[in-house]
């Protein structure tokens, strides 16, 4: 089943961000090679596919998993995480609709 891990990011995370991506994206990297990614990126903190300085304000993930409980573990490991970017991390089921 699908799952959407919703993260908010803490205040300033740019540079928590920056030393902890290599980590992150390693981990996505093996979701993707498994085939179980579906999307994953960051919300921009302005209105801008570059946001610069402004940084990010969360992260979106929409993966599969086993069940629930899984993808839950999975996102309490995110480098993320430990690397205090995250101030609120909501994982739920998520089903797709489109596209197709």
């Amino acid at each position: 089943m699908l799952y959407a891990i919703v993260s908010t990011d803490v205040e300033n995370s740019l540079p928590l961000r920056k030393t902890a991506r290599p980590a992150h994206l390693e981990r996505l990297q093996q979701l993707q090679d498994a085939g179980r990614l579906i999307l994953a990126g960051p919300n921009p903190a302005v209105d801008s596919e570059d946001p610069g300085e402004s940084g990010f304000s969360g992260s979106l993930i929409v993966a599969e998993f086993p069940d629930l409980a899984s993808a839950r573990a999975w996102a309490d490991e995110d480098p993320y995480v430990a690397a205090g970017v995250y101030a609120a991390v909501i994982v739920k089921p998520f089903k797709q609709v489109f596209p197709q």
